[in-house]
């Protein structure tokens, strides 16, 4: 039955460019929410000169640019360019521990008070709406199309909104007269990343070996 099977084939490849598009969709839509969030809180920062908001804006412009390697892999409608796509979204993730951690270090050595606490509050609030919606975006689409690597940026990016609610809970404190609350909340944050980070890479490596037992 060649017609069948010819009709079959070309739904293939209607699903495979149907997939690409809608994974760039999903890449570009949380690359615009994150750039925004971003942009703001880079005009809060240069108010208030809050460490915890610098460690923040890190934190979602490396988010931001994980979204290229994944808008390129699914551009190339490249399973195997996602995969690697997604070992560079586990990777972006640990180097934002690695930047929470050199950050929490640095303040507990160097204290530094903040100013313009309600600027900063707002600003760990927009930060965390930007991540939240970045990873509904995501994780919906990676779940949809099955995309280890964008599920993983999901998770980053979940994460990442609640080092944003830490700049909102490091402001408290400070305005409380507790500046030493700040770093220590950027260590416990460090370790809930680390955690989100082996937890990636469980999906990613998982996502690789499903694909490699279908082939």
């Amino acid at each position: 039955m060649p017609g069948a099977h010819d009709g079959h084939s070309h739904g293939l490849v209607d699903d495979s460019i149907k997939r690409s598009r809608e994974g760039v969709r999903a890449v570009s839509y949380s690359l615009a929410v994150l750039g925004l969030a971003t942009v703001l809180q880079a005009v809060v920062f240069a108010l208030s000169h809050s460490i915890a908001l610098l460690a923040d804006l890190i934190h979602n412009g490396g988010d931001s640019l994980t979204a290229v390697p994944l808008g390129i892999a699914f551009l190339l409608r490249s399973e195997r360019a996602e995969r690697h796509a997604g070992l560079a979204v586990v990777a972006a993730i640990f180097v934002s521990a690695a930047v929470a951690a050199t950050e929490a270090i640095e303040r507990l050595v160097h204290p530094s008070t903040p100013t313009h606490l309600w600027a900063l509050a707002g600003a760990g609030l927009i930060g965390f709406a930007g991540n939240r919606t970045a990873a509904q975006i995501r994780t919906g689409a990676g779940r949809r199309l099955h995309s280890a690597a964008l599920i993983a940026d999901g998770n980053h990016a979940r994460v990442d909104a609640y080092v944003s609610l830490a700049v909102v809970a490091s402001a408290a404190i400070v305005a409380l007269g507790a500046p030493i609350g700040d770093p220590l909340i950027g260590l416990a944050i460090t370790v809930v990343i680390l955690r989100i980070t082996w937890s990636s890479w469980l999906t990613v490596r998982a996502g690789a070996e499903h694909h490699e037992h279908h082939q």
